[in-house]
């Protein structure tokens, strides 16, 4: 079992930044990555960035490439969020993936094993 909690959303406006943490606890010691998904009012989930945990090896959403940035700690994932857009908004959870295995996609949120609760990011026009 992985507990995961987020942390660092808020309201900002156009052009802020933001660095979003999750911090995972329980059975970490497996895991083969984390990432990152929002999902917006009315719409549906949508991935934005993932990072493979040994190998740092990083994916992300084609509209955050180069605003946006994943990293991470022991036990802790980071979003650095910079360049902020109002469509940007929206509530952002991180995710994991326990154990590696043959035919994981990053991008796919249905082979996440672990989620957090969420934190909102609002971003004013």
């Amino acid at each position: 079992q992985m507990v995961l909690e987020e942390s660092g959303g808020g309201l900002v406006r156009t052009g802020g930044s933001l660095r979003l943490s999750c911090a995972a606890s329980g059975r970490t010691s497996t895991m083969y990555a984390m990432g990152w998904f929002r999902q917006a009012p009315g719409k549906t989930r949508e991935f934005v960035s993932a990072i493979t945990w040994n190998g740092g090896a990083t994916e992300y959403l084609e509209s955050v490439k180069g605003r946006f940035t994943i990293s991470n700690a022991p036990n802790t994932l980071y979003l650095q969020m910079n360049a902020l857009k109002p469509e940007d908004t929206a509530v952002y959870s991180c995710a994991a993936i326990a154990y590696n295995a043959a035919g994981l996609d990053l991008r796919h949120a249905l082979d996440y094993d672990f989620w957090g609760q969420g934190t909102q990011v609002t971003v004013l026009s």
